[in-house]
């Protein structure tokens, strides 16, 4: 059953890292929101090697990986200029 939460949970960040690298925008993602999650990822992280929680150590250092490049991404891209449209 966590194995199958874990799964689920972890995946479902893939779809916005394409989108946003896709894009070349994030201009719709919170910063805040994704440096808030991404802390507590690191938290879980650190919680599953105290317990020593194999599914737990992976599912949230994935997790991490995948918020943290979205962070990346939106850092780099809200600083790249954009060309105009009008």
């Amino acid at each position: 059953m966590g194995a199958v939460a874990a799964v689920c949970t972890t995946s479902a960040f893939v779809p916005q890292v394409i989108r946003v690298a896709r894009l070349k925008s994030a201009e719709d993602i919170s910063l805040a929101t994704f440096l808030v999650f991404s802390a507590g990822m690191a938290v879980w992280t650190v919680y599953g090697f105290l317990i020593g929680s194999i599914p737990v150590i992976l599912a949230n250092t994935v997790t991490l990986i995948l918020a943290l490049t979205i962070v990346v991404l939106k850092l780099s891209y809200d600083r790249t200029p954009r060309p105009s449209t009008a």
